[in-house]
């Protein structure tokens, strides 16, 4: 036979309605009986009714992420990463997480986030790739849904959620180069709208600046973000007429195609050429010869972005609103080094 709450209640001789608040986390009931309620039901096998729990409380239980990328974004490692981060943080919450895709930008993204936000599909949004003026921050706050970003826009709007220090993490790995004799370093970034393209293409020019080399126009490229662009936007960098002896790239994909287009020109990578990256993937501490980069802890990121946006959700304050980290410098084989994890 079941166990109903009404068993959970008389096991404590408390009232339901009690259980029931214990059970729904509200503030109202301490911390103690909220335990006390919790274990018991466990312990009799209670499992509340989700669909009634939901209405009482007029939520969904439920957050938000829409992966800013075409279809193949499900295949990028970063987002399958990230996507187990805010997956595993939201069921330690018994919360559930809405995942979707949508290219950037486009009318069917703007269509997404209207008929989750409208539509009441979700209780919260968790953002990334964010634009320097990003109409999603500004449409999820004009709507009052609770939210929080990895990286923030150029706005005025209020930002919680965590950054990357892309900024310093470039220009220590400009830097390295320099000491290790580069003076024709190129930078191949994404789309100049994109806040990371922002901060580690200003990184790129004061680590120039910082060297005394003259920025030069046509070593600054940019691709989309995955390793076919980084492999097409490389071979136009490698056949010029001197062509760059180092070559930053905004994300470890993009590095990875640009270290096939060096290897299809006969080019020892660490050695002819050195090719450096962000973001600190699994797959490239396995590439040939495997990927120096700049490492930010996009697992962990994505759980702490999950728990501050339960702060949120549950009107609790925040220790910190505004997180900043700053990404490790992994210095591997493509930059000429020797291995550093």
């Amino acid at each position: 036979m079941r166990t109903t709450i009404r068993d959970v209640a008389h096991r404590l001789n408390l009232s339901i309605t009690t259980v029931s608040r214990a059970l729904d986390g509200y503030d109202d009931v301490s911390e103690d009986t909220r335990k006390l309620v919790t274990e018991t039901a466990q312990e009799m096998g209670y499992a509340p009714n989700r669909a009634a729990r939901q209405l009482r409380r007029q939520r969904t239980d439920t957050i938000g992420y829409i992966i800013p990328a075409n279809s193949a974004g499900f295949a990028d490692p970063f987002f399958s990463e990230f996507i187990a981060g805010l997956g595993d943080e939201a069921a330690a919450h018994s919360y559930d997480l809405l995942v979707s895709t949508a290219p950037p930008a486009s009318p069917i993204e703007q269509a997404l986030y209207r008929r989750w936000v409208q539509g009441g599909k979700v209780d919260g949004m968790i953002v990334n790739r964010i634009c320097l003026d990003d109409w999603r921050l500004e449409h999820l706050a004009e709507q009052s849904v609770p939210h929080v970003s990895l990286e923030r826009s150029l706005s005025q709007l209020d930002f919680i959620g965590i950054e990357a220090d892309s900024y310093n993490g470039f220009l220590e790995l400009m830097a390295y180069l320099v000491n290790q004799g580069h003076r024709r370093i190129a930078y191949m970034g994404a789309s100049p709208e994109l806040k990371i393209d922002h901060d580690r293409y200003a990184g790129y020019q004061a680590g120039l600046d910082a060297a005394h080399i003259a920025e030069n126009s046509t070593f600054v490229a940019r691709a989309d973000l995955t390793p076919e662009g980084g492999y097409q936007t490389a071979q136009i960098l490698l056949m010029l007429a001197h062509p760059p002896t180092a070559i930053v790239c905004v994300n470890d994909l993009t590095a990875i195609g640009t270290m096939h287009a060096a290897h299809e020109r006969g080019l020892k990578v660490g050695r002819d050429i050195a090719i450096a990256g962000f973001d600190g993937i699994a797959d490239a501490a396995h590439t040939q010869p495997p990927l120096t980069t700049l490492d930010q802890p996009v697992y962990a990121i994505a759980r702490r972005l999950v728990m501050m946006l339960m702060a949120l959700i549950n009107n609790k304050s925040l220790e910190e609103r505004q997180v900043r980290i700053r990404p490790k410098l992994l210095i591997r084989e493509s930059t000429g080094g020797r291995m550093n994890n």
